[in-house]
């Protein structure tokens, strides 16, 4: 399925509060609110808002914010990506599944439906993130309106060049990148996404923590074109305030373009002149 139109997309950077979920929400359903009221579209949230990312607490703030993905606070996520109209990736949540964690991303289509659950699927040993979180099994796409077909990459997912040669091979033209990148890793982030975007052809939509003293997180959440441009990103400064980043991409116009391109440099070379 193609996108129906050029789409908005909006990005909400913050600094989640380690072990207040009720707090870390309340920020959530304003800047989805706010983003749809500045006319996006498509609202992208980062990597575990709900419980924050401190290490040295996170088994702790991950256990208190764990819920079911059809749970209470699944259902008042529908019920705004359904009042605002909006394609929600509600970045990730943690899902308490089988007696077990997950570190979960969530996507919600504008009538509220969970088109898309998914698990991250490589933990990130640095976080403390194995002894909290069970893995994922694989990698899944949905079928969206605003942005045709869409997979999901969660962090450390991204930084695999197989995870977007997946999606890539699944249909996803577009990749949600729900993240609390490090500071430390800026190289990693400045260097393998554009290249994921641009030998798959796809867009990535990334959402990062914002970082500030003891939660040395990057910020710097962007949107990628498929030729590894960056269309818009945010700020790096650590300590900054809540960041909503707005880009408005062409999902189809640059599928054509990039066609185009491919077909150009694949195109036989004329040597008659040499003959």
């Amino acid at each position: 399925m193609s996108a129906e139109k050029p789409a908005t997309v909006g990005i909400a950077q913050w600094t989640p509060t380690p072990g207040d979920p009720d707090r870390n929400e309340a920020t959530a359903t304003n800047v989805v609110a706010a983003l749809a009221e500045q006319g996006c579209t498509v609202v992208v949230l980062p990597e575990l808002w709900v419980c924050g990312y401190r290490p040295e607490s996170l088994a702790a703030d991950a256990e208190a914010a764990a819920e079911s993905v059809d749970g209470p606070r699944a259902q008042r996520l529908s019920a705004l990506a359904a009042r605002h109209g909006v394609l929600l990736c509600a970045g990730t949540i943690v899902e308490s599944a089988g007696g077990l964690l997950y570190n979960t991303a969530l996507l919600f289509d504008p009538a509220g439906e969970l088109v898309l659950a998914q698990r991250k699927v490589h933990l990130y040993p640095p976080g403390g993130e194995p002894g909290v979180f069970a893995a994922g099994t694989g990698f899944g796409t949905a079928e969206t309106a605003a942005l045709g077909r869409v997979g999901c990459a969660i962090c450390f997912d991204g930084d695999f060049p197989e995870t977007a040669r997946e999606l890539a091979a699944a249909g996803a033209g577009v990749v949600l990148a729900p993240a609390a990148y490090e500071a430390s890793a800026a190289s990693w982030w400045d260097t393998l996404y554009p290249a994921h975007a641009i030998t798959n052809g796809q867009w990535w939509i990334m959402a990062n923590q914002q970082g500030r003293p003891g939660l040395p997180m990057l910020g710097g959440s962007r949107i990628i074109a498929p030729d590894g441009r960056t269309v818009v990103a945010a700020s790096r400064r650590p300590g900054a305030e809540l960041e909503l980043l707005i880009g408005r991409i062409d999902v189809d116009a640059e599928r054509r373009h990039v066609a185009e391109a491919v077909r150009l440099l694949r195109r036989p070379v004329d040597d008659s002149s040499n003959q």
